[in-house]
């Protein structure tokens, strides 16, 4: 980036791609907001369009992680291993004959 004399930063497209993941990185997820982009995103739509759309994904990203989903409990983990010990399960065995076995 070079810098003028009234300390604006112009910055070119180059400049921004091979930027672009570094303020991603140490930003908030937000960088449409960040003062050192602000004239470079006025005068590049295109890009201003790509920095929506990663801040966009980013906020989805974040979205799959802020609800967890919770773990099955030990006993539901026991009752699997307890059906898997006890099924003796032949596989020529014809489907209706498993059938019948479990209904008993």
């Amino acid at each position: 980036m070079t810098q003028t004399s009234n300390s604006t930063e112009k910055m070119t497209l180059a400049e921004f791609e091979q930027r672009l993941p570094e303020f991603f990185a140490t930003g908030t997820g937000s960088i449409s907001d960040d003062s050192r982009l602000q004239a470079f995103l006025l005068e590049n739509p295109d890009a201003a369009a790509l920095v929506r759309d990663f801040e966009a994904i980013v906020e989805a990203a974040r979205g799959m992680f802020d609800d967890p989903v919770e773990e099955p409990s030990d006993a539901v983990w026991q009752n699997i291993q307890s059906g898997l010990k006890s099924a003796s399960i032949d596989p020529e065995t014809p489907s209706e004959i498993l059938a019948a076995k479990s209904t008993q």
